[in-house]
């Protein structure tokens, strides 16, 4: 199975970042734990950062051929971007919105989600562990 891994704006920061929120985890440390995932359940991975809508976009539809699923933590865009929405909504690539701290139990915004009516499913809440969830939600 061929995925998608893409982390929205400001996870370049991870292990610096509001650590108490976030986790002291680096980026580079989560990538290297998903690609361990990944090889255990016979994946073939991009992994992409950005902290720019448009590029993530253009990421999305660039491997539309390529990928079979996708794993996508939009970070702060999960609350407000259609054009992300819709990138996944036309892609139909197999989607799972995850989120490293718990939407559900953060300030009123950040429970709102644009994104996850057109995700497979939805995963927060569990830190590195959402990644890894949600390659094994697309799994299945």
């Amino acid at each position: 199975m061929r995925v998608l891994v893409v982390h929205g704006p400001n996870l370049n920061l991870l292990g610096t970042r509001e650590p108490e929120i976030y986790g002291s985890l680096t980026l580079e440390e989560i990538n290297q734990e998903i690609k361990n995932k990944a090889q255990e359940l016979q994946m073939e991975l991009k992994i992409f950062q950005s902290n720019h809508e448009g590029t993530i976009i253009d990421f999305i539809h660039e491997n539309k051929d390529w990928a079979q699923g996708m794993v996508i933590n939009p970070a702060a865009y999960t609350h407000y971007s259609i054009a992300i929405r819709d990138a996944i909504s036309a892609t139909q690539i197999k989607t799972v919105e995850v989120h490293l701290s718990n939407i559900e139990s953060r300030e009123d915004f950040r429970k709102i989600s644009v994104i996850k009516d057109v995700c497979h499913a939805q995963i927060s809440g569990h830190g590195l562990n959402s990644y890894l969830l949600g390659l094994e939600k697309l799994k299945e």
